[in-house]
């Protein structure tokens, strides 16, 4: 607002004192305004109004100076629902600058109600501000069932703004993006469950049912920084990828999440005569998540004590020349996609029995930023594991008890062991046999405790099928 409630000469009780007395009284009010702070507060504190009150209170306001003036004044002509004021919001539409105040007048014909004012809201559609299309989709919406309506927002499918394509494909097409869950929401098939696989996840996920994975966390092979990631090109690395997630899209429930933790990579020169080189991953495999479908929801920072990480400033510090600056790496990226879905998240959390609902909560002292304060981990065997808080934080916040956790590049099993101590169940792929046999070492030491856990060959998996 302009002014300061302040600096007020007027209470709420006088404003509403007025409008009890009329009309003709609560304009007196409002031409009594010193400013546009105490015009602003008598228009917001008005409330309801009679139908049979006119428009003259505030007419004359729709083409004041001051923006919220003018989005208060219009917000209570449309409380007056009548269509005479048709015209009036139509030449506010077709005049007025601010965002805020447009889309107003758009609602204000959407609460009518009245199919006289079908025509007036077609013709918005073609209003270049996605923001003012969406609002009259959604007074459009109160004909859905009238054929007129339905083709012309049916025609919006292919809109160039995200935002209004999302909100007809809801509306219209929601039966068309998720294929049905031929298994209660909160349950998988048996033979997932607590299972870990050798082979190529490309090749095991071919034998996985839709839907049936409630939760992915992984952190995929890094572009040939490793002896176990060495792959041709970084184009044929990021279409693996592709490849492997576009199956994991496939294989999880509807509106269920994916995380993946990765950051960039740097490939060392070859030769002093020549540069090392940066890939972006996280940045460069987000344009083909979404293009597969999933919706990205937020981007976690992992940060690492600069004492773990390797060092990269030592040069700079010695002589600090500009353009030479490379500052020690500490964070890593959890990006975090949704599974596309016309369902909010709520239906998802309302499968679920009040019993399961109550003993997932969170537990206190969960953490509140985007920015995760873990120490990493390693061992002889792998020099990248999972730190088991890592692991709990994400299962915690993104599954229920009892759901399938999915990792498709197991490792050393972390995501594993941590699901099943948080009263998770697991599904892991690990194409490494050195992995692979490291994971098992944990069940001979009673880690991977409580109901026994299938360390399969593909063919052994492919055969618990059938």
């Amino acid at each position: 607002m302009t002014d300061n409630y302040k600096d007020l000469s007027i209470t709420r009780e006088e404003v509403l004192t007025a409008k009890t007395k009329g009309q003709d009284e609560l304009k007196r009010l409002i031409q009594s305004a010193r400013n546009s702070g105490e015009l602003v507060f008598i228009l917001e504190n008005i409330g309801s109004i009679p139908l049979s009150f006119g428009a003259d209170c505030f007419l004359s306001l729709i083409e004041y100076e001051n923006k919220d003036v003018r989005f208060w004044a219009i917000k209570n002509l449309g409380k007056l629902k009548s269509i005479e004021l048709l015209p009036v919001f139509m030449h506010i539409i077709n005049t007025e600058s601010n965002t805020s105040v447009k889309r107003e007048a758009v609602s204000s014909i959407g609460r009518m109600r009245r199919t006289e004012a079908i025509p007036s809201l077609i013709s918005i559609l073609k209003d270049s501000d996605p923001k003012i299309v969406c609002q009259a989709i959604r007074g459009l919406l109160v004909f859905k069932g009238c054929k007129e309506v339905d083709t012309k927002l049916k025609a919006l499918k292919d809109h160039e703004n995200e935002m209004v394509v999302s909100v007809i494909k809801k509306e219209y097409f929601g039966n068309e993006s998720t294929k049905k869950d031929i298994l209660p929401h909160y349950e998988t098939y048996p033979f997932l469950v607590n299972t870990v696989v050798k082979g190529d996840v490309r090749d095991i996920m071919h034998y996985v049912p839709d839907q049936s994975v409630h939760l992915t966390f992984t952190s995929p092979p890094y572009y040939n920084a490793r002896d176990y990631s060495i792959y041709p090109s970084y184009e044929a690395y990021l279409k693996f990828l592709a490849d492997v997630f576009s199956e994991v899209y496939r294989i999880t429930k509807e509106g269920r999440f994916l995380i993946v933790n990765t950051s960039p990579v740097i490939v060392p020169r070859i030769s002093r005569a020549h540069s090392s080189k940066r890939y972006p991953i996280p940045f460069d495999i987000h344009h083909d998540l979404i293009k597969m479908g999933w919706e990205f929801i937020d981007d976690i920072i992992w940060m690492k004590p600069e004492y773990s990480v390797k060092n990269r400033i030592g040069g700079f510090q010695q002589h600090r020349r500009p353009l030479a600056y490379k500052p020690n790496t500490v964070t890593e990226y959890l990006m975090v996609y949704r599974k596309q879905t016309t369902r909010l998240i709520d239906w998802n959390i309302h499968q679920y029995s009040d019993k399961i609902i109550e003993e997932s909560k969170v537990p206190d002292n969960f953490e509140t930023t985007n920015v995760w304060q873990i120490c990493p981990k390693s061992d002889k065997v792998h020099s990248a594991i999972f730190p088991y808080d890592l692991c709990k934080r994400v299962i915690e916040y993104y599954s229920f008890v009892g759901d399938l956790i999915f990792d498709p590049f197991g490792g050393s099993g972390t995501v594993g062991r941590t699901a099943k101590k948080l009263n998770r169940r697991f599904f892991l792929a690990e194409k490494d046999p050195v992995y692979f046999e490291y994971m098992k070492s944990f069940q001979r030491e009673n880690i991977f405790e409580g109901t026994p856990t299938h360390f399969l060959t593909l063919n052994q998996f492919k055969s618990t099928i059938l």
